[in-house]
């Protein structure tokens, strides 16, 4: 059989027709989708860097005597900017959020606040094209594949193929080759309209998301054929593969996730939460000497300020607040370590995973995993440290708000830096393909 005459065998099929177009619809709108979630978050950063000015020209003009009271109320802005490729994984994205608005004041209660969220559209997730490639691709490969060699046996054309052809084996990989180049147009197709739509360049980080999924197809066609390949019936194959998907897809992340979070609890983050808010709180009931006396083993440089007296004081009253943060600060560097090993674990798990390597290096390179968002945390600590020191000593001096230079106090942006190394990224990839092509080796000599 001539190449133009597999094509032809194969477009017959009316399922493979719907299926084809069912994917590529559910893709075009995972695109879509991931378009919305962009435009929303530009959106929100457009009304923060225009609200901002508005914000603290109000509290300069209400407090300009009492800077302590204005830095109560104002706050400042540090701004998470999006990778257009979060439109293709929007990962941890959706339930943790781009903007920060801080206050000057106790860091760690401020630290985890996350956005208003209906929690039924968290719980459901959202389609994107990380999904319809991860989840849904493989279900159409099975629907592809499962009865690649099944249907000549069940048909009783398989003797006819021995006699005729000069290699049983070229037969079925010419088979299995028009398949793979229609589900890879498929790919590539969506991987064109999802950089036009997202608005997204040509990059060493895009062509390494396209081969990430390009071997994820590749993966599941060298899967699919070694089960083929035991010359079962057709209704075992296709049983047999979509319980292998569940097993791979659903059961094992969900049997890792249940196992890290038994194995590595994290009661630190109640901890750190309590010890917050003891370290601020109780200051009230406590001499005041005590805890201006730690902001200066904290703070050496104003220690030239005293210990004013006479009642309620700035000093006093943001010192307070700094022994929020130092005082739970064992706790934080618990929970920032239970966090590590919960993540270390699940990259060495997920790595031999081919699903769960995949999303979860595709939210690396869109820049929405949690690694990413806790990198995210730290540098709005940092962002945060540097608003203290430069307002602590105009608090303590009493400046005048209308002598600050606010307009210098504009939206900060974080923007994350990628490691990607492209070899070493699909290397995982490449193994689990190259261990079934290599275990079917045995089944493609008793053809």
């Amino acid at each position: 059989m001539t190449f133009k005459l597999f094509i032809n065998q194969f477009i017959r099929s009316k399922e493979v027709k719907i299926s084809l177009f069912l994917i590529m619809l559910l893709g075009l709108v995972s695109i879509f989708i991931g378009k919305k979630h962009i435009v929303k978050q530009n959106q929100a950063i457009n009304e923060v860097t225009s609200y901002q000015k508005k914000h603290f020209d109000r509290y300069v003009a209400a407090h300009n005597e009492d800077l302590g009271l204005l830095l109560y109320y104002v706050k400042f802005s540090f701004i998470h900017q999006s990778n257009p490729l979060s439109g293709f994984s929007i990962g941890q994205s959706d339930i943790n959020p781009s903007i920060k608005r801080i206050t000057i004041k106790t860091f760690e209660a401020q630290k985890y606040d996350t956005d208003l969220t209906n929690p039924m559209n968290l719980q459901s997730g959202n389609l994107d094209l990380s999904f319809v490639l991860i989840y849904l691709i493989p279900l159409l490969i099975i629907v592809m594949v499962f009865n690649v060699l099944s249907e000549e046996t069940e048909s009783g054309t398989w003797h006819l193929v021995a006699v005729q052809t000069k290699s049983k084996l070229s037969f079925l990989c010419n088979k299995l080759l028009v398949r793979f180049l229609f589900v890879e147009t498929l790919v590539v197709m969506l991987f064109l309209i999802g950089a036009l739509l997202l608005s997204i360049s040509f990059s060493a980080q895009l062509v390494t998301l396209f081969l990430l999924a390009t071997l994820y197809v590749v993966f599941w066609f060298s899967l699919s054929f070694f089960i083929a390949l035991f010359k079962k019936s057709s209704g075992f194959n296709v049983l047999i593969l979509l319980t292998i998907w569940l097993v791979i897809l659903i059961l094992i992340p969900s049997g890792i996730n249940t196992y890290v979070s038994s194995k590595y609890p994290i009661p630190e983050a109640l901890n750190t939460a309590i010890a917050q808010r003891d370290g601020y709180h109780t200051k009230w009931e406590t001499e005041e000497s005590p805890t201006i006396k730690k902001f200066y083993d904290h703070y050496p440089e104003f220690e030239k300020y005293g210990y004013p007296t006479g009642g309620f004081n700035w000093l006093w009253y943001y010192a307070m607040q700094q022994m929020g943060d130092d005082d739970s600060k064992e706790e934080q560097q618990n929970l920032k370590a239970k966090i590590k090993l919960r993540l270390e674990a699940t990259n060495k798990l997920t790595s031999v995973i081919p699903n769960m390597y995949l999303q979860r290096t595709f939210n690396k390179i869109a820049g929405t995993s949690m690694e990413e968002h806790l990198t995210y945390l730290e540098a709005t600590g940092d962002f945060h440290e540097k608003l203290r020191l430069y307002f602590y000593p105009r608090i303590f001096e009493n400046v005048y708000a209308d002598t600050i230079d606010w307009n210098q106090f504009k939206p900060e942006f974080y923007r994350a830096t990628s490691d990607i190394k492209p070899f070493k990224t699909v290397l995982p990839l490449i193994l689990s393909t190259l261990f079934f092509i290599l275990i079917s080796i045995p089944k493609i000599r008793n053809l």
